[in-house]
């Protein structure tokens, strides 16, 4: 018979073990600024949940993207490669995981391996707006900013709903003003009017807004906005200051943005792309 004091111990060693199989204590990234990022807590069980239905129906494809998600949904992105990858092995022919897997590749800064899926994704359906949209973000973030309003281009032409031509067009407008395309930068804002409806893309029509004169940056950003939103928010004003010639006040806000703690968000990953290219 154990010890009160033995079963005591095996107790805590359980706990222990469990917090450890819980909470990941090896970073999902480490920033070419030298920041370590990690995973969150799964606090609502949505990665067990999705699990379970998984395991009731291994070989469906949609419940092994429905895993991927859910550990994407608490940034547990190694692991929701590993999953997207089985499906992958399971379904070589499937865009989606391809255009999923691209997405948690550009979530951990890899972007040559994103490219490779997004390419992939998109030659097997060119009619969706989010692979040529992560592909073009892809190509944005490796500096191809021509490559990247291509494809955005092709992701315009495929929307079909305002708030994703919204998001669509912010960065194509700003991939056209890196790539030195006044023009076609223009060209593409003229088709961003104040009574389409943004929904779930407000900010990137609030920045729209900001580049056609229709809105002040004070209008836009404010110290009560969440990590999150600063970095959505913030990178296309940084961006705008950079490619009019202000580059102190840019540079100001990507270090701002780079603090918070969003850093799985498009406009946190930008902006550290930019701070990385600026040393």
């Amino acid at each position: 018979m154990l010890s009160r004091f033995t079963r005591t111990t095996a107790v805590l060693l359980m706990l222990a073990l469990n917090c450890g199989a819980q909470t990941k204590s090896e970073p999902e990234f480490v920033s070419p600024l030298g920041a370590k990022f990690y995973s969150q807590p799964d606090e609502k069980g949505q990665i067990a949940e999705a699990e379970k239905k998984l395991a009731s129906d291994p070989k469906n494809i949609e419940l092994i993207i429905a895993l991927g998600r859910a550990q994407a949904t608490v940034w547990r992105f190694r692991d929701a490669i590993a999953t997207f990858t089985r499906g992958i092995e399971m379904d070589p022919s499937n865009a989606m995981l391809y255009r999923h897997r691209g997405h948690r590749y550009i979530s951990t800064r890899q972007l040559d391996k994103a490219v490779s899926d997004m390419e992939r994704a998109a030659k097997l359906n060119d009619k969706n707006n989010e692979i040529w949209y992560h592909l073009a973000l892809a190509y944005y973030l490796k500096g191809k900013f021509e490559k990247a309003a291509s494809a955005y281009e092709k992701a315009y032409a495929v929307s079909e709903r305002d708030d994703l031509r919204i998001a669509t067009s912010d960065w194509l407008y700003m991939s056209y003003r890196r790539a030195g395309k006044i023009a076609e930068a223009a060209r593409a804002l003229a088709r961003i009017t104040p009574d389409m409806k943004p929904g779930e893309s407000k900010v990137y029509f609030d920045r729209l807004m900001l580049y056609k004169g229709l809105k002040k940056e004070s209008e836009i950003l404010n110290d009560k906005m969440t990590d999150l939103e600063l970095a959505t928010a913030g990178y296309g004003i940084a961006n705008w200051h950079l490619y009019s010639g202000d580059k102190a006040k840019a540079k100001e806000l990507f270090q701002k943005i780079t603090s918070g703690k969003a850093w799985s968000a498009f406009g946190f990953i930008a902006a550290e792309t930019e701070l990385t290219r600026m040393r």
